[in-house]
C-alpha cells in the first residue's frame, strides 16, 4: 500500500477527530474575534467622550496635525530646493500665519463694526420687513421679542464699552484668555516640530519595518494620507476663495458695504458641508436687511450666494476633485454631526479632513468583517472559508 493510500485510509477511518480539530480551530478564531470586537467597540464608544472631555488638549493637537499634513507638500517642495528642514518648516508656518492673519483682517475686523451697528439697524430691519410682517401677522410677536432682547443687549453693551477690534492675530491673542493663548501657541509649536521632523519621522517609520513589503505598505499609506488630505484641503480652499471673491465682487456692484468681509464669511463657512452655506445665506440676508430698505434688494445677496453655491457644489467641485476623493454624503453628514458634537464649530471645520484621513488608513489596513463574524465564518477578517462540518452527523 502506498503512502497516499495509507493517508486516505487513515483520514476515512477518523472523521470524528478531523471534525473535532476543525471545530476547535473555529471556536478559537471566534473567541479571538469576539475579544477584538468587544474591545474595539468599547474603545469606539469611549473615544468620543474622552475627546470631548479633553477638548482643550485634543482639539488644538488634532487641528495642528491636520494643518501640518496639509503643509507637507509645500515643505517637501522647499526641501527639494535644498532648504534645511527647520528653515523650511519655519517658512511653511510663517506662510500659514500670513494667510490666517489676512483672513482675520478681512473678516473679523469689519464684522465687529456690523455687530455694533446691529442694535441701531433693528428698526430699519423692521421697516424693511413690514410687508412680510403684514402678510404673516403671527411673526409680530417674534419681532417684538427680538426688539426687546436687542434693546437689553444694547444697554448692556453701552455699559461695557465698545467691541475690541483686533487688527492681527498677535493683537487678538493679547486680548484673549490665557487658555486660548496657550492652546494657540501649543498648536503652532506642534505644527513647527511636526514639519521640521517630518522627513526623519517618515524615514524612521519606513526603515523600522521588518520586511520590504511592510516598508512599502507603510510608505504608500503615509503618502496616500498626505496626498488625499492636502489635495482636498488645498483644492477646496482655492474653490472657496474663488467663490468668496466672486460673491464679494457681486456685492460690491450692488453697493453693499465691506463686500470682501462677506466674501470671506462665505469662503470660510463653505468649508462646513451642508450647514455652512445655509448659515452664510442667513448672514447675508441679515446684512442685506441692515443695508437696503426693500425686501427684494435685501434678499438679493442671499439669492446670489445660493445660486453661486449651487453651481460650485454641483458642477465645479465634483469636476475638480473627480472620483478619487468622492465620498459618501451619508458619511460626510455622520462625520459632520459627530465632530460638531465633540468640538463644536472647530470640529465641523475638521470633519471632512479627518474623514479623509480615517478612510485612507482603513482602506490600507482593511475593514473588519462584522457581518461575517455574526453570520458566516466567525472571524473579523474578510477571508471567507467554509464553516466547520460535523462529520458525526
Amino acid at each position: 500500500m502506498s503512502l497516499r493510500d495509507l493517508y486516505h485510509t487513515d483520514r476515512e477511518s477518523k472523521p470524528s477527530e478531523q471534525a473535532a480539530f476543525n471545530r476547535d480551530a473555529w471556536e478559537r478564531n471566534r473567541l479571538a474575534a469576539s475579544i477584538a470586537l468587544f474591545g474595539g467597540a468599547g474603545f469606539v464608544l469611549a473615544l468620543p467622550f474622552a475627546l470631548r472631555a479633553g477638548a482643550e488638549f485634543f482639539l488644538p493637537l488634532t487641528a495642528a496635525l491636520v494643518i501640518a499634513i496639509c503643509l507637507v507638500p509645500f515643505l517637501e517642495w522647499l526641501e527639494r530646493r535644498r532648504i534645511p528642514s527647520p528653515l523650511a518648516a519655519l517658512i511653511a508656518l510663517a506662510s500659514f500665519l500670513f494667510v490666517a492673519n489676512t483672513a482675520l483682517v478681512l473678516i473679523v475686523v469689519p464684522a465687529t463694526d456690523w455687530i455694533t451697528l446691529l442694535p441701531e439697524r433693528i428698526s430699519q430691519i423692521k421697516i424693511t420687513l413690514a410687508p412680510v410682517i403684514d402678510l404673516y401677522t403671527q411673526a409680530q410677536g417674534f419681532i417684538d421679542g427680538l426688539l426687546r432682547m436687542v434693546t437689553e443687549t444694547k444697554s448692556l453693551g453701552n455699559e461695557g464699552g465698545d467691541f475690541a477690534r483686533p487688527g492681527s492675530i498677535l493683537q487678538m491673542l493679547t486680548s484673549s484668555a490665557p487658555s486660548v493663548v496657550i492652546n494657540v501657541v501649543f498648536g503652532l509649536l506642534v505644527i513647527f516640530f511636526f514639519l521640521s521632523g517630518w522627513t526623519r519621522l517618515r524615514r524612521r517609520t519606513i526603515r523600522g519595518r521588518g520586511s520590504f513589503t511592510g516598508a512599502l505598505t507603510i510608505a504608500r499609506v503615509i503618502q496616500n494620507v498626505v496626498d488625499a488630505t492636502s489635495r482636498y484641503v488645498l483644492t477646496i480652499t482655492l474653490i472657496n476663495l474663488l467663490l468668496g471673491l466672486t460673491i464679494a465682487v457681486m456685492l460690491s456692484l450692488m453697493g453693499m458695504p465691506t463686500p470682501f468681509m462677506w466674501g470671506g464669511f462665505v469662503a470660510l463657512l463653505n468649508f462646513i458641508p451642508y450647514f455652512g452655506p445655509i448659515v452664510a445665506a442667513i448672514l447675508l440676508g441679515l446684512g442685506g436687511l441692515m443695508t437696503f430698505t426693500t425686501v427684494g434688494w435685501a434678499m438679493l445677496p442671499s439669492i446670489i450666494m445660493i445660486c453661486f453655491h449651487l453651481v460650485e457644489a454641483n458642477i465645479i467641485t465634483p469636476l475638480v476633485l473627480g472620483e478619487r476623493l468622492k465620498m459618501s454624503p451619508l458619511m460626510i453628514l455622520v462625520s459632520l454631526a459627530f465632530w460638531t458634537w465633540v468640538w463644536g464649530t472647530a470640529g465641523a471645520l475638521l470633519a471632512v479632513p479627518l474623514l479623509i484621513i480615517i478612510q485612507t488608513v482603513l482602506a490600507a489596513a482593511g475593514k473588519p468583517d462584522i457581518a461575517g463574524f455574526l453570520f458566516e465564518a466567525g472571524t473579523l477578517t474578510s477571508t471567507l472559508h467554509d464553516p466547520p462540518q460535523d462529520y458525526d452527523n
